[in-house]
């Protein structure tokens, strides 16, 4: 019995054992730990603030901070003025009321000099959440844009799929009159990534 019992412990321990050297090696995947774990594998401080620093100028474009206002009322035009209409966020961000923001924004863009832009699910952040770009310092909004409480709770993988999100597409395809962003989305994404791959660092203060 009791040499029985010696080779069960044996036999666990060897399984164990062949676990550790082969089992988790065979498993572990840097792309799930990035998904799993809210930090980056690889941090560059300066690689990173420095891809940041062109994203800034990207989002603080009247494309992107247009619809992320400190008030409630969306922002318009280049020059970034309270919108005309004064439609309100809404508690969804999708308007007040009647006034919601697909009754003018449309799938696509609407035909005609300074028409409204469009793209599906047209909206602002929620009121819960109101991710507010206008007046933010470079290093305020590097800091708010991976808080988990302040960034629709958008992990580092979510983060880097953002910026293929439909809305943040629909700033490269702006209504006639209307300007474009400083770069091209390709280049924001590349500096996107770079940021967060990076380590996600913010611009000192």
């Amino acid at each position: 019995m009791l040499r029985k019992k010696s080779g069960s412990i044996a036999a666990v321990i060897l399984v164990m054992i062949t676990l550790a050297a082969f089992g988790f090696s065979n498993t572990y995947s840097p792309d799930k730990a990035y998904k799993d774990i809210p930090t980056p594998l690889v941090k560059d401080s300066i690689a990173s603030v420095k891809a940041f620093e062109k994203v800034y100028t990207v989002l603080m474009s009247p494309r992107c901070v247009n619809c992320h206002p400190i008030g409630d009322i969306p922002l318009q035009g280049d020059d970034s003025h309270i919108h005309k209409m004064f439609p309100k966020r809404g508690a969804d961000g999708k308007g007040l009321y009647a006034m919601k923001c697909a009754n003018c924004h449309q799938l696509e863009n609407t035909t005609g000099p300074h028409a409204p832009p469009g793209a599906p699910n047209w909206h602002l952040p929620p009121a819960n959440m109101k991710m507010v770009f206008q007046g933010k310092s470079a290093h305020d909004l590097a800091k708010q844009l991976v808080d988990l409480k302040q960034n629709g709770n958008k992990n580092m993988k979510q983060l880097l799929e953002h910026a293929d999100d439909q809305l943040v597409l629909a700033g490269w395809k702006p209504a006639q009159g209307h300007s474009m962003p400083p770069m091209s989305h390709s280049e924001f994404k590349k500096a996107w990534t770079a940021w967060i791959k990076n380590g996600a660092y913010a611009p000192a203060k």
